[in-house]
C-alpha cells in the first residue's frame, strides 16, 4: 500500500512593484508512505521546501554590438533573479511490531540560483544562469556534496 501526497506549492507568494523589484517566498511539502505486509514495516519519506526569491527589472537597456560587421543598437528589458532554496528530505524506516524508528537516508539541500535574461530581440532570448547547491546528508556513510551549473541559454520564438 503506497500513500502519497504533494502540495507544490503548499504557500506561494510572488508580486512585482511598482519599480520593477519582484518577491517571491515559496513553501512545498511532500510525503510518501509504503506500508509493506510482508515484514510490518512503514517507510514514510518527508520533505520541505522553503524559497525566497528577489527580481529586478532594468527596463529599456541599450547595447551596441557589432555582430555580421556593423553596428547594431540593441534595446530590451534586463531581468535579474536570484533565489535561495532550502530543502530537507528524511527517509525513516518504522517497524510496526517494534518500537523501532531508523532514520535511512535524506538531506539537506542549499540551493543559490541566480539567472540574468536579456531580449536581444522580438524573438531571440539570452540568458545566464549559477547554480550552486551545496548538501549535507542525514546518514553519516554519505560524504557532503556541492554542485555547480552555470551557463548562456539562446532561445529563439518562432511564434508571435
Amino acid at each position: 500500500v503506497v500513500l502519497t501526497d504533494q502540495f507544490n506549492p503548499l504557500m506561494r507568494v510572488d508580486f512585482e512593484m511598482k519599480n520593477s523589484m519582484s518577491v517571491v517566498a515559496e513553501v512545498r511539502a511532500d510525503r510518501a508512505l509504503s506500508l509493506s505486509f510482508d515484514n510490518n514495516l512503514l517507510t514514510e519519506i518527508n520533505g520541505k521546501e522553503y524559497t525566497v526569491g528577489l527580481g529586478y527589472r532594468f527596463k529599456d537597456v541599450k547595447f551596441v554590438t557589432n555582430i555580421g560587421g556593423e553596428k547594431q543598437r540593441l534595446k530590451g528589458d534586463l531581468n535579474l533573479k536570484a533565489d535561495v532554496t532550502l530543502r530537507d528530505n528524511i527517509t525513516i524506516i518504522r517497524n510496526l511490531d517494534l518500537d523501532n524508528n531508523q532514520i535511512t537516508s535524506g538531506q539537506n539541500l542549499l540551493s543559490v540560483k541566480f539567472t540574468a535574461d536579456y531580449a536581444l530581440s522580438k524573438s531571440l532570448n539570452a540568458l545566464f544562469f549559477y547554480d550552486h547547491s551545496f548538501s549535507q546528508f542525514a546518514v553519516s556513510t554519505a560524504f557532503p556534496q556541492t554542485t555547480i551549473n552555470t551557463g548562456f541559454t539562446l532561445r529563439y520564438n518562432f511564434g508571435n
